[in-house]
Order: C-alpha cells, then sequence, then structure tokens
C-alpha cells in the first residue's frame, strides 16, 4: 500500500488531480446538463429503465440550483428549508439506450410563494425522450410543512425566469 493510500490527505500531483464534476449551463433562462447512460442505468437490453429519467431530473436540479448560487446543504444549515418534491407527472416519448449522451433542460416556469414549477426535458441530440412536469416545494425542516421560500432564494431562482 502506498503513503497516498494509507494517508487521506496526501495531495495528487497535478496531472492526476481530477477537475470539478460538470453543473451544466445556463442558456436562455434555461439550465442544460449534459450525462451519459451507463450501463446501471438500463436493463439486460441497454433500454434505460423507467425510474432513472427521476434520477436524472433531479441531478439537472440538483446542479440548477448550484449554478444559480444556491447551496442545499447552506439553505438547510442556515434557513432551516429545503426543496422538496411535491407533485411530478412524465410523459415518456422514446427511449434512451445505454451510452447515449442526454441533455436534460430544466426551466423555471413558475415561481410562486412557497413553490415552483418546473418543466424538465431529457434529449438527445435534441429530440425530446421524455417530459417531466415538476411541482418543487420550499419545506421548513422545524415546521415539518410548506413554508414561504425565503428572499435571497427567490432573488436567486427569478434571475433564472425567463
Amino acid at each position: 500500500m502506498s503513503a497516498q493510500d494509507q494517508d487521506p490527505a496526501v495531495e495528487l500531483p497535478p496531472e492526476l488531480a481530477m477537475p470539478e464534476p460538470v453543473s451544466g449551463l445556463w442558456r436562455d433562462g434555461v439550465h442544460l446538463f449534459p450525462l451519459r447512460v451507463h450501463w446501471e442505468n438500463t436493463d439486460a437490453g441497454g433500454i434505460v429503465y423507467h425510474s432513472e429519467y427521476l434520477k436524472f431530473a433531479e441531478r439537472a436540479r440538483t446542479e440548477m440550483l448550484r449554478l444559480a448560487d444556491l447551496s442545499q446543504q447552506e439553505m438547510l444549515k442556515d434557513l432551516g428549508v429545503a426543496f422538496a418534491v411535491a407533485r411530478i407527472t412524465i410523459d415518456y416519448k422514446r427511449p434512451a439506450v445505454l451510452d447515449d449522451v442526454l441533455v436534460v433542460k430544466s426551466t423555471v416556469e413558475q415561481l410562486g410563494g412557497a413553490v415552483m414549477d418546473l418543466k424538465q426535458t431529457v434529449t438527445r441530440k435534441g429530440e425530446a425522450l421524455a417530459i417531466l412536469s415538476v411541482k418543487v416545494a420550499c419545506l421548513s425542516l422545524k415546521e415539518g410543512r410548506a413554508t414561504r421560500i425565503p428572499k435571497g432564494v427567490r432573488e436567486k431562482m427569478a434571475a433564472t425566469v425567463p
């Protein structure tokens, strides 16, 4: 076992350093999040499981918040709130398959007092594979119910609305 394996504080040499994970980008009020379909996302025939689209969309929403300069950990710790899916519907159009490069397009369609309505479309080469309508509620962890979206969070999210 090398010294690096024994001591997690050892720095990797620059040529082995890994870049930050990709969070996607904002373009004209739409968050674009790229991903690739891996074996774990598929059945034995290489077709993406229906439930994987929920995971793809969740990942995209997390990265969308990150790019809007919102840390979910800080929201929990400092404000005592978190976003949670209140309702979601999915319209499946075409299957994704092993090794496909997908882009999840996320748009905040409406920003209410305690909820956000989002549209998320999973695409392959511009073609819609699945369209998700998502209602996300801001929850007070102390009270265990929906609460108004805090002002600073609201301002950052409002800046993303086309």
